[in-house]
């Protein structure tokens, strides 16, 4: 049940898109308002449905908070999910701009497209795994920005789960199960996060049927050719005064951006 009053959930989710668009993100935590996560999930969706009626386009969705780590600095006892938009969607190689975010901070992570919409009536690891269609390696891109009292869970939901856009890697067919591979974030040619021995499927699509029962709770489907941000395994990492960005995967390949 709802702690904010319509109006206030309106004001809320209209504030935290202006703030979005400005490149000044969540000031409304400044002031340290109070909502439960039940509000900010209603803000996040009110959020996307502003966006929607504007003209923007939704292309899937992240999971983050993965990490019991992540979760406990968050106050949550499971994952976080956010809306992906096709305006915010980069390739490979792509120039972009400091200014054009809050304290850029990036996570090292794998995508996957669905071949199929998802009934959430036939839920097993296989169901899904069967419903890859392609898996990439990426950069996330997040505006690391808490103003709230921590823990910060709310103010990440209401934002979206502070994310900013993604930078996709190159198209690998769907592998063989047990494909191993490292996955290491790179700036300036300095591994700043690495992981190794990570396993498909089972590193990668581990919280898909959360996040399909999550979805489900607002009529929302995943759907084919949908893009799912399968969750990072650390904390994003500011890229502070760095310009060359790097993901790179030993059985995926790699994905690079400047940023000036």
């Amino acid at each position: 049940m709802s702690g904010l009053s319509s109006k206030e959930l309106d004001q809320y989710s209209n504030k935290i898109l202006e703030d979005y668009d400005t490149k000044n993100p969540s000031q409304i935590f400044k002031d340290k308002v109070k909502i439960t996560n039940e509000d900010a999930l209603l803000i996040q969706s009110k959020v996307a449905d502003l966006r929607l009626k504007r003209g923007e386009e939704i292309i899937g969705y992240k999971i983050g908070c993965v990490s019991k780590e992540t979760q406990n600095k968050m106050g949550f006892t499971h994952p976080a999910s956010g809306y992906l938009w096709k305006s915010e969607l980069h390739q490979t190689g792509v120039k972009l701009n400091k200014n054009d975010y809050s304290n850029p901070a990036m996570e090292a992570e794998f995508g996957i497209i669905l071949n199929r919409d998802i009934n959430p009536e036939l839920l097993s690891f296989d169901y899904i795994l069967e419903s890859v269609q392609s898996i990439y390696p990426l950069i996330e891109i997040h505006n690391l920005v808490f103003n709230g009292d921590p823990p910060n869970g709310a103010e990440l939901l209401a934002n979206n789960a502070i994310h900013a856009g993604v930078i996709l890697g190159p198209e690998n067919k769907v592998p063989n199960n047990n494909e191993i591979t490292d996955l290491k974030l790179v700036y300036d040619n300095e591994a700043v996060d690495k992981w190794i021995d990570k396993k498909w499927p089972f590193d990668m699509l581990g919280e898909i049927e959360w996040l399909v029962k999550d979805k489900a709770k607002t009529k929302d489907i995943l759907k084919k050719n949908d893009l799912i941000l399968t969750g990072a395994y650390g904390f994003p990492v500011p890229i502070n005064e760095k310009k060359q960005i790097e993901v790179t995967s030993s059985a995926f390949g790699d994905v690079t951006s400047t940023f000036i």
